[in-house]
C-alpha cells in the first residue's frame, strides 16, 4: 500500500483589500469633522487653525518658506491665506527687499489662535478618549513612517 504524502500547506500572504486612498480619505473626513465641530466654534475651520498656528509659530515668514514648512503648494497657500487676511488675522507686509513679502499674524490673529487652540485641545482629547491614547500614538507612528517611505511628489510639494 502506497502512502500518500500531502503537499505542504501553501500559505497565502494576505493582501490588502480595498483602496487605501479611499480609506484614508474616509478617516480624514471623520477626523476633520471631529476637529471642525470644536474648532469651528471659534469661526475657524480646522485647516485655517492649522495655517494660523504655523504663521504664529514661524512668522514673519516668506510664503515659499511657509508653504514648504506646511508641505503645500504656494498656490494652495495663497488661496488658503485669503480668508485669514480678509478677517484681519494675518497680514502680508514688505520683506527685506522690494520683491519679498512676509506673512505674519496680527494681534487679533494671535488672540484668535489662542481661542482656537483651546478648542483644538478639547478635540484632541476627544480623539484620544475615543480611540485610546495607545491607538493614537500607533496611528501617529504609522503615519510618520508611511510619509517617510513614500516618495514626495516630483515638485516636492503636497497639495492639501
Amino acid at each position: 500500500m502506497k502512502t500518500l504524502v500531502k503537499p505542504a500547506a501553501v500559505t497565502e500572504v494576505p493582501k490588502p483589500q480595498g483602496c487605501t486612498n479611499l480609506k484614508l480619505r474616509q478617516l480624514m473626513r471623520r477626523v476633520a469633522q471631529h476637529y471642525d465641530a470644536e474648532v469651528g466654534k471659534t469661526g475657524l475651520k480646522g485647516t485655517q487653525y492649522s495655517l494660523l498656528s504655523y504663521v504664529v509659530k514661524l512668522g514673519p515668514i516668506r510664503a515659499v518658506d511657509l508653504a514648504a514648512a506646511m508641505r503645500v503648494s504656494t498656490s494652495t497657500l495663497s488661496r488658503n491665506l485669503q480668508p485669514l487676511i480678509t478677517a484681519g488675522w494675518i497680514e502680508v507686509n514688505a520683506g527685506d527687499d522690494a520683491r519679498s513679502r512676509l506673512i505674519s499674524a496680527t494681534e487679533a490673529g494671535q488672540t484668535k489662535r489662542t481661542e482656537a487652540q483651546r478648542k483644538w485641545r478639547i478635540a484632541q482629547e476627544g480623539i484620544n478618549a475615543t480611540l485610546g491614547a495607545e491607538r493614537v500614538m500607533a496611528l501617529h507612528a504609522l503615519i510618520d513612517e508611511s510619509l517617510e517611505l513614500l516618495s514626495p511628489l516630483e515638485s516636492g510639494e503636497d497639495d492639501v
